[in-house]
């Protein structure tokens, strides 16, 4: 026979009890950091530190509460974590995902001290003892602090060239995980949906099919994309990030390369909506070479002639092939 287990409720836990979860909090508060810090420190060395001296913190309030908890209770601390307790703020476990950005890491940081804080504005309301509310109040100040004490840590660690080396290194990271991929997908989806698409317009002359085939070969395209970009790289070697990310940007860009030219069919009329779509055609390639442009700092004109050259040879097939 198999027994639910039922968390304790907050309200009812001793004050022995919460300085035990305080305790437990904490050390994994500083772990949660450390692991933080080595996720950081390759490409992210300054930082990484940033983040070690953080756990060292957390360390230092751990201490803290056990010296209050020897005075009080003595030497054996109850086990009790944030699983154990109802309505306790639970730690996403984003530490175990790889290919973290810096910036996520930074924001997960911030959600921790937040939600830190709260616990001991709550737990000081609970405990009638003047040291134990004096302590879990102070604590509670230094983790509202402790947003300033990342920033003192960022200006005593980050000098202006090492930021601009993590900054370098974050947007290579963002070009790497979402840009280049999603520029791969647009130009794939704008491209290889050209002919099918012109084919069956000047073939059929009808918008209605015409549409539809342009839906089902930019949906199909987006999809084959976006699998064959998650599965080709796990990231862990190359540092291209994570493969969802990737599969996603890739299939999402594809699809919307195919649709913009699939779209203008659902006019009715036929040479209305291939003047359209032959316009919107254009535009796509235009845009992919100032992406190109911007982003992977190809120059403008030879991105612009590269892409609007072939992209007018796959249109031509398509309706030298439609019209034969």
């Amino acid at each position: 026979m198999r027994f639910l287990y039922q968390r304790r409720r907050f309200r009812d836990l001793s004050e022995q009890d919460i300085l035990a979860l305080a305790i437990s909090s904490e050390e994994d508060d500083a772990r949660i950091y450390r692991s933080y810090a080595e996720i950081l420190r390759k490409d992210f060395p300054a930082s990484a530190v940033v983040f070690d001296e953080m756990a060292v913190e957390e360390d230092g309030h751990r201490q803290r509460l056990i010296e209050l908890h020897r005075n009080r209770f003595g030497d054996v601390i109850p086990l009790i974590r944030r699983e154990h307790v109802a309505g306790y703020y639970a730690r996403r476990p984003v530490w175990l995902v790889k290919n973290l950005t810096l910036e996520r890491i930074r924001l997960e940081a911030e959600n921790m001290e937040r939600d830190a804080e709260r616990f001991y504005l709550e737990a000081a309301k609970r405990c009638t003892d003047a040291s134990t509310r004096k302590l879990l109040g102070d604590l509670a100040a230094a983790e509202a602090g402790h947003q300033t004490y990342a920033q003192e840590l960022e200006e005593k660690h980050l000098d202006d060239d090492t930021e601009a080396s993590e900054e370098r290194a974050a947007k290579r990271q963002f070009l790497l995980t979402w840009i280049q991929p999603g520029l791969a997908g647009l130009m794939d989806g704008s491209v290889s949906t050209l002919a099918p698409i012109f084919a069956t317009a000047f073939a059929t002359q009808n918008t209605w099919t015409t549409f539809l085939v342009g839906v089902a070969a930019s949906v199909g395209a987006g999809i084959s994309m976006g699998f064959t970009e998650a599965a080709s790289d796990d990231g862990q070697l190359s540092g291209r990030g994570s493969p969802i990310k990737r599969g996603i940007s890739s299939g999402v860009m594809t699809t919307v390369g195919g649709l913009g030219h699939a779209l203008p069919y659902l006019i009715t009329d036929f040479w209305t909506a291939t003047v359209i779509a032959i316009i919107v055609v254009f535009i796509e390639l235009w845009a992919i070479a100032w992406i190109q442009n911007k982003y992977m700092e190809t120059p403008f004109f030879r991105a612009a002639f590269q892409v609007v050259l072939g992209g007018a040879l796959v249109l031509a097939a398509g309706v030298l092939i439609g019209s034969g």
